[in-house]
């Protein structure tokens, strides 16, 4: 949006046209003078300009998940916004003394109109407060006059009347100023009669009309056209009553044909549909939060999956975070330094086996950047799934090194491929372990060590598909069933033993599945027993 922005701006140089002007240094009291004594036209070459700037902002939804009304927080967030970007100045001088744009009758394509009224008003205001200023100087300097009161009251008067009107007009720009759209609107909210306030809306979307008036305005002294973008993040870890009133306020403020926003919404439908289905506003729309989605948002644009090389780029990214493992390499490689210096024998054992944890950390992370290794098509297109990787990985060879006491026991790609495997198969993978451990459990054959981990899965895998109906919202986090069997069978053939060894320092799956899926099987069991009858030779004879 920024190149296409500055693409148009040169595009509109090289017309010829008008230079856009800027409300700063001179431009500021240029644009407080036409504030002040003209009104704006829209014309038909306004119309028909190219260039637009655009004016980011960014709401978090999160960050205002915890008041009574998000909404309110987007409409204040909007207008805060607008009044730092601009200037609280020209938005107080708009409030007391600008005009509403109109649209230029005929063929006119005169954009400014003087306010004949205003100055008139004006004019007369300083002419009478002259006239007040020269009576009262003459009834308090002239020796002839100085003993005539009924002068002096006159004089006064006149001034106070004439001056008062000036002062009343200073002092509501500078309440402008000090009271910002945003403190309004918070002033509103925070009323005890905010739930009686039937004229709330209608309040607040008066606010937000002087501000579209007022964008209209800067248009047309700008010779360029605004749009306000606003990012709308974070909404899908909110409340579901929160996520419909977000947009309804959207709805709310893109209601007129020419309003100048354009609303991000960044969000996963398959978090948000639900929220909208449990609140009331599905009422008329048969509960479909799909249909819902459909009214509001017009220009849908579904994120494709990452790409191998931005899958990697964005693990470069992830991996350039961890500053600590940098940290430790200097650090270490310092202190080594200077105890040769000093004649001083290095501390043993603690950075031998810090220096050896960083260099498997290393070598898992170039077996995941590396673009020829099976390993980097298995990298989740999640970003948060990436930063969850990049953030375990230390974590696992520090515990496998701490386990095994040695150096070179782990085999950093092992622990990587370990790591994501758990990371995008939670469900499956937590089965298996299961099953493993029933298996370790009823005392198996010696060589039980040597199977693979995919084929205890394929012998238990109609069990779990008995108990998908428990199971639903835990099956719901794997991802691609396919991949799961190409890792396990054909990539990564962990055996029963591995998985052994790997799962006391499984630090990013959630045990708590793997025991669930326990007292599931246990009583699935219990039921086929339950079911199965029993021969008259074997029944007790009481």
């Amino acid at each position: 949006m920024r190149e296409e922005m500055t693409r148009r701006e040169e595009a509109e140089l090289r017309r010829g046209h008008q230079k856009p002007r800027s409300p700063e240094g001179w431009g500021l009291l240029l644009l407080l003078w036409y504030l002040a004594f003209y009104k704006p036209i829209i014309t038909e070459s306004h119309l028909r300009r190219k260039n637009i700037k655009f004016i980011f902002i960014r709401f978090s939804a999160w960050q205002y998940a915890g008041c009574d009304k998000l909404w309110a927080g987007l409409v204040t967030t909007l207008c805060d916004n607008i009044r730092h970007h601009f200037g609280a100045l020209p938005l107080s001088v708009y409030h007391v003394m600008g005009t509403r744009p109109r649209f230029a009758s005929g063929f006119s394509q005169k954009e400014w109109v003087l306010k004949t009224g205003t100055c008139l008003k004006l004019w007369g205001m300083l002419f009478v407060l002259g006239v007040g200023l020269s009576v009262l100087l003459v009834a308090l300097l002239v020796p002839g006059i100085k003993d005539h009161q009924a002068l002096k009251v006159v004089g006064s008067a006149v001034t106070s009347l004439s001056g008062s009107g000036l002062v009343l007009g200073a002092f509501s720009v500078l309440k402008n100023m000090l009271i910002s759209e945003k403190q309004k609107i918070e002033r509103l909210t925070n009323s005890q009669k905010f739930a009686s306030q039937l004229g709330f809306m209608n309040k607040v979307h008066s606010e937000v009309e002087v501000l579209v008036d007022f964008l209209t305005f800067m248009e047309i002294f700008e010779r360029r056209r605004l749009r306000v973008v606003l990012e709308i993040t974070s909404l899908d870890i909110c409340y579901p009553e929160k996520v419909a009133g977000v947009l309804n306020a959207m709805n709310t403020l893109l209601s007129d044909s020419n309003t100048p926003f354009i609303f991000i919404l960044a969000v996963d439908p398959s978090i948000i549909v639900p929220c909208l289905e449990q609140t009331g506003c599905m009422k008329g729309l048969a509960d479909n939060g799909y249909l819902y989605l459909n009214r509001t948002v017009t220009l849908p644009f579904s994120i494709p999956e990452m790409g191998a090389r931005s899958r990697l780029r964005y693990l470069e990214a992830a991996v350039q975070t961890r500053e600590d493992l940098m940290y430790r390499i200097i650090t270490s490689n310092v202190e080594r330094r200077r105890a040769k210096c000093r004649g001083v024998p290095a501390l043993p054992n603690r950075r031998e086996v810090d220096a050896e944890a960083v260099r498997c950390i290393h070598e898992a992370f170039r077996c995941l950047h590396d673009g020829a290794d099976p390993l980097a098509r298995y990298l989740p297109t999640d970003g948060v799934h990436v930063r969850r990787i990049v953030n375990t990985i230390p974590i696992t060879l520090r515990l496998l090194l701490h386990r095994s006491g040695t150096p070179g026991t782990p085999a950093p790609r092992s622990a990587a491929a370990w790591v994501v495997l758990a990371d995008q198969w939670p469900c499956r993978l937590s089965w298996a372990l299961q099953c493993l451990e029933d298996a370790w459990q009823s005392r198996p054959a010696p060589d039980f060590g040597a199977r693979t981990l995919w084929n205890i899965f394929q012998e238990n895998v109609g069990e779990l598909s008995a108990l998908r109906q428990p199971l639903h919202n835990v099956l719901s986090l794997d991802g691609d069933p396919e991949l799961f069997q190409t890792f396990l069978a054909a990539d990564f053939p962990f055996t029963a033993r591995d998985a052994r060894a790997f799962l006391g320092v499984t630090v990013n799956l959630d045990h708590s599945i793997r025991h669930k899926m326990g007292l599931l099987r246990g009583l699935h069991r219990l039921q086929k027993a339950a079911a199965t009858p029993v021969s008259r030779s074997v029944q007790c004879p009481h």
